[in-house]
This record gives structure tokens, sequence and C-alpha cells, in this order.
């Protein structure tokens, strides 16, 4: 690891009650990024969004309904991106196949990737050998 790099390794159980922990440590490392040039409050709303969205995919849609599972986040901070990668260990799905969503209807499928991706600068979902990760990139400057 670089001198100015930060990296935050989160483990918690497979439970939405740690849905407002994890925005909120999205938030607080914004808000300590000195070197980001932009508006830090904005970041700080986004990445407490993406991170919430992020973990209720990966409880939800991804993961088993097992609270004995956990979710693992990892957020790296290096000189000029910001990367969360958030890994879970169910079935996965193709990000590129899922269509916008219809704001006009009440099920809710597929918005939080859509906002994923409209406010991180690449996303991407890749199946591993135990599971599968969610790799979100903002760049800094």
């Amino acid at each position: 690891m670089e001198r100015n790099e930060i990296e935050v390794d989160i483990k918690v159980p497979n439970q939405t009650r740690y849905l407002s922990l994890i925005g909120r440590i999205g938030e607080d490392i914004a808000k300590e990024l000195v070197r980001y040039t932009g508006d830090r409050d904005t970041l700080a709303y986004h990445l407490n969004l993406v991170l919430t969205e992020a973990m209720v995919n990966a409880i939800k849609h991804a993961g088993s309904e097992d609270s004995d599972n956990l979710v693992h986040i990892i957020i790296n901070i290096c000189e000029s991106e910001l990367t969360i990668k958030v890994f879970d260990s169910g079935q996965g799905f193709d990000i590129n196949i899922i269509p916008p969503p219809d704001f006009e209807e009440l099920e809710d499928r597929g918005r939080g990737i859509f906002m994923i991706k409209s406010l991180m600068d690449s996303v991407s979902y890749k199946k591993m050998c135990d599971g599968n990760i969610l790799e979100m990139k903002k760049k800094l400057q």
C-alpha cells in the first residue's frame, strides 16, 4: 500500500439492519478526502447511496437469505481513485442485461444498479471461484 492509500475492509452479517452503518462509513470517508477537489457533501451522499444499494443487492439478489453469511466490502482510496468492492456468495447475475428501471412502476427492480452506474465512473460485476464481486470506481480528480 502506498503512503497516501487508505483501505477499509468491512464484514457485516447479511442483514439489512447494517445498511445505515455501511452508508455512514461511505459518508465519513468522503468527508475526510482532503485531496478531493469536488463537492465532498455530494460525494458523501453518492457513496452512501451506492454502498447501501450494493449491499441491498448482495443481500436480496445475490446472496442467500442465510443471516450467517457475511457481506464483505473493501473500500480503497489511492491518489486519484476510490474503489469499492462488494463480495457476495450468491449465484450472481449479468449486470449488462439489466434493463433501465421503469420509474412509472412501483416495483423497483433494476433501480439500484441504474443508480450505481449513473453515480460511479465504472462498474463491473464478475464471477469468482467462491462467489461474485461488484467493483465500482470513482475518479477523485
